[in-house]
């Protein structure tokens, strides 16, 4: 099924948990936050959510850095 994922299509599983996406993508999970069909999900839910047809996945990585004087 076709679903988009930060504005490209892509090609995924039917019913494939978002949590499967999260690990096909290679992502840390500590490090990213993910917005499906413009809301955002807690962490705790990614398990138990499942994508369907034309879903919208925006995710969004945390970047650290600077200098502490």
């Amino acid at each position: 099924m076709q679903i988009q994922v930060n504005g490209e299509q892509q090609e995924v599983s039917e019913g494939l948990p978002l949590s499967e996406l999260i690990t096909h993508l290679q992502l840390r999970a500590d490090q990213i936050a993910i917005e499906l069909n413009h809301e955002v999900l807690r962490r705790s839910a990614w398990e138990a959510t499942t994508l369907r047809p034309d879903d919208r996945v925006e995710i969004v990585h945390f970047v650290g850095g600077g200098v502490l004087s």
